[in-house]
């Protein structure tokens, strides 16, 4: 715990128990799944050559374990947090390594590998999730914004590494090298993560399991601050999804540049989000969210409808900068805004139902963006800056001031 008598800065944030090797393993895992997400739309791409296959396998690798949030948040009330999150760390190591050894041997049918990707996918909210909520239950309450910055800037620094590694990575050995390199990445993330602090939880708490689960998913939907985070960021979540495709389809087939170039793209968004998001953690925000969360989304949405207007790298470096400082100005905001509004018993299980529907939007706008890229990315851009507008306008109706 931090002194009463000192302000809140990085400083006493990293000087906590076990902090550094949480955040560690939890950025080590985040590079292996950024770089996963991109390897395996350009494993379809390279190896089938579909837009809406690619847009499938990403839908599948996310939709199924979001569905099962609501009981991993009651596991991870009851029986802790780092032992399951090691627990997927390995699951996703052993079903990339499967898919790897599958394509070098030539025996990966479409099908097989739809079929993998949605089983590995039950267990990623064990990691997602459990890393999310361990963050109020070690840190300080007056350190959660500068935690919270910490956190997305761990998305924003996997966001540099992972696309760049995996673009750089596919160009060299295909996309069974990437899967290989994701999988000894989930690896050591696991072995840090073992020694990461876990604070002590009642197992006989919450009743049965899918009782339990299911109060979560009724704690979520009347909670007023959850259900209007939910709606909203769901919808705009779907936009988020449409541009993960489009990017690398507008890159390759309409802009003639390589894979190496669609990882530089992603890279450059997390290194943007990397500094802005620093920035952000400073911010007064307290009170002001809602003002945040809607102000950036729009500012976003304004960002990627310049390429709607002109479609060239030029254009999208700077529309990918511009959305970039406005996502990362979204996310410290919304994940104070939920802590704060939300009871330390309900962590794992509001948690859990919370950022399933807040991100469920993000696989299915992939499905979707893979079937418009198959008629035309402009359309795939139009569609995703209207789920961007309704997003914000639903976040600023729902959303409750106090």
């Amino acid at each position: 715990m931090i002194p009463t008598d000192r302000s809140p800065s990085y400083r006493a944030l990293f000087a906590l128990d076990g902090f550094v090797r949480l955040v560690t393993g939890m950025l080590l895992a985040r590079i292996a799944g950024q770089m996963v997400g991109l390897v395996l739309v350009l494993l379809v791409l390279e190896r089938y050559g579909s837009p809406v296959l690619a847009g499938l396998a990403t839908f599948l690798a996310l939709a199924p374990g979001l569905m099962v949030s609501p009981i991993v948040g009651t596991l991870l009330d009851r029986y802790g947090r780092r032992r399951l999150i090691v627990l997927d760390y390995c699951f996703a190591l052993a079903s990339l390594l499967l898919i790897a050894a599958l394509a070098v041997l030539d025996a990966l049918p479409a099908p097989l590998l739809l079929a993998i990707v949605s089983v590995q996918s039950l267990t990623f909210p064990l990691s997602t999730v459990g890393q999310r909520t361990l963050f109020p239950l070690v840190v300080p309450r007056p350190l959660w914004p500068r935690a919270n910055a910490v956190d997305s800037n761990g998305y924003a620094l996997s966001g540099i590494v992972g696309p760049a590694l995996a673009g750089a990575i596919v160009a060299a050995f295909h996309g069974e090298g990437g899967l290989v390199a994701a999988a000894a990445m989930f690896a050591v993330a696991a072995v840090v993560t073992a020694t990461a602090p876990d604070p002590a939880v009642d197992a006989s708490a919450h009743g049965s399991i899918l009782r339990a689960a299911w109060d979560g998913i009724v704690h979520v939907v009347r909670h007023p601050t959850l259900r209007g985070i939910a709606v909203g960021a769901s919808i705009s979540s779907v936009g988020n999804g449409i541009l993960f495709i489009t990017i690398p389809v507008v890159v390759l087939e309409r802009l003639g540049g390589t894979t190496v170039l669609v990882g530089q793209l992603f890279a450059l968004m997390g290194a943007v989000a990397f500094v802005a998001v620093m920035f952000a953690g400073r911010l007064r925000i307290e009170g002001r969210e809602r003002a945040y969360m809607v102000g950036s989304v729009l500012g976003g949405a304004l960002a990627i409808s310049l390429l709607l207007v002109r479609l060239d790298l030029t254009v999208l470096v700077v529309a990918i900068v511009v959305r970039a400082v406005a996502e990362a100005v979204y996310d410290v905001p919304m994940f104070t805004l939920r802590q704060r509004r939300t009871d330390p018993a309900w962590l794992g299980r509001a948690f859990a139902v919370s950022m399933s529907l807040n991100f469920i939007g993000y696989p299915v706008g992939s499905a979707i963006g893979g079937g418009l890229n198959a008629i035309s990315a402009e359309l795939a851009l139009v569609v995703a800056v209207a789920a961007w507008l309704l997003g914000a306008a639903l976040m600023w109706v729902m959303l409750p001031r106090d």
